[in-house]
């Protein structure tokens, strides 16, 4: 009993009336969470009311698991609880953002059967900065178009607008698509594959080439394309052969013409599209598909004969 007739506990007596180990109750009160409010003349250490209900109010702040130090401020009247909160609810969303990237890592890595080594990379892929993810992004542009000063503006200018807009809680399947994105602007097959794509477009244009002609083509392909296959035409069909004319002239080299759309059409090319669009969010279905592969079945058919 305290000296104005307040009941007295030990640390015992704490422990059975809050459920809480004597060990617990110690350890939070050597760290100054707790302080005794006087000593037995034995040297115990002893509470009182008070020192109950702020037993309380560490174990609900422990168990939203805050660190020691935050819960010394709060008991303490240091630090109000809503400010500490709210720091506690930012440290948690950087927290779950982890464990999310971490989740879809790993899932990655299962799925695909990944060795310790190719794990590694998944992670430091997966966990890059949106600065760092855009560098990575702007050397792959810059080494294809580096020196091609003749390719049209327009095409150069979407290339280095993409966006790889990688969110803070990505689902395994934008992490996966991230890591493949990232492993493929970084392979000099892929790069070497994509600058031919370029170089062609930068040899075709000449010095009154107006900006955007290659868009305009392309806009134009997909166009007749659509209709010819609405007809039902097929493009080894004679009726094919009219279409062509009007895209890219009778006395064009379709060989050459070609070339070019396979070269910047090629499976890894769209992939790369594909993998854009997933990152992102988007839908991943290559646009206008089906008629860039009825033009190239179309010339494939002529050039062969």
């Amino acid at each position: 009993m305290s000296e104005d007739g307040t009941a007295l506990f030990t640390i015992g007596e704490l422990a059975r009336a809050t459920g809480l180990t004597v060990r617990t109750i110690r350890y939070w009160s050597d760290e100054g969470a707790l302080p005794p409010v006087t000593r037995s003349t034995g040297g115990y250490r002893l509470y009182d009311a008070g020192s109950v209900a702020r037993l309380e109010l560490i174990r609900t702040l422990r168990e939203l698991g805050l660190g020691l130090d935050d819960v010394r401020k709060v008991v303490g009247g240091e630090q109000d609880i809503a400010s500490v909160a709210a720091t506690h609810v930012a440290a948690l969303d950087a927290q779950i953002r982890s464990l999310k990237v971490t989740r879809a890592v790993l899932s990655t890595v299962a799925r695909r059967g990944s060795t310790a080594e190719e794990m590694t990379l998944m992670n430091k892929l997966a966990r890059l900065s949106a600065a760092e993810r855009r560098r990575i992004m702007e050397e792959f542009v810059a080494e294809v178009f580096d020196g091609l000063d003749t390719v049209d503006p327009d095409i150069k200018r979407r290339m280095r607008h993409v966006t790889v807009d990688l969110p803070d809680e990505p689902t395994p399947q934008q992490v996966d698509a991230w890591v493949e994105l990232a492993e493929m602007v970084q392979d000099p097959d892929f790069r070497a594959q994509m600058r031919e794509m370029v170089e062609f477009n930068a040899r075709d244009r000449g010095a009154d080439t107006p900006e955007g002609a290659s868009m305009w083509f392309f806009k134009r392909l997909v166009e007749l394309a659509e209709q010819a296959r609405e007809q039902g035409i097929v493009p080894d069909a004679p009726e094919a052969e009219p279409v062509l004319d009007e895209l890219i002239g009778p006395d064009t080299d379709k060989a050459a013409v070609l070339a070019r759309l396979e070269a910047g059409f090629h499976a890894r090319a769209n992939r790369y599209r594909e993998l854009i669009a997933l990152v992102n969010g988007r839908d991943p279905k290559p646009r206008h598909a089906e008629e860039f592969a009825w033009v190239v079945a179309a010339l494939r058919h002529r050039v062969a004969r």
